[in-house]
């Protein structure tokens, strides 16, 4: 048996810019990705904390260190520019797996940068 469970997760991330016309996507820098274990074109859930909103999407990357996190397409109707989301990824395990594991948890703050690690 499969079970899913949290692998990694940005907390109160903070929306720096949407843009409506493109593919649709998150953008999140590189340095942030890495932190957490996140890759690049991986499926996440992003939830508004604002709105309760949310949405599925995947990861496109951003330059190492900018600090700006981009809502595209229709992720871009998920948020304004300002509002704090939490981004989760989760992962297929066997139950052996799953007991085991510990998820990647970074806590940010409202510039985007890490200010506690889980």
């Amino acid at each position: 048996m499969q079970v899913r469970i949290l692998k990694s997760k940005l907390h109160l991330a903070t929306v720096n810019t949407t843009e409506l016309h493109y593919h649709g996507s998150i953008t999140i820098p590189e340095d942030l990705m890495e932190a957490v274990g996140m890759l690049p074109f991986e499926q996440v859930l992003v939830a508004n904390c604002n709105t309760g909103q949310r949405g599925e999407t995947y990861i496109l990357v951003g330059p190492r260190g900018d600090g700006q996190i981009q809502l595209n397409g229709a992720m871009a109707r998920l948020a304004q520019r300002g509002d704090r989301i939490i981004v989760l990824a989760f992962a297929d395990f066997t139950l052996e797996e799953a007991k085991k594991f510990k998820p990647q948890v970074a806590i940010l703050n409202e510039k985007n940068e890490i200010i506690e690690t889980i």
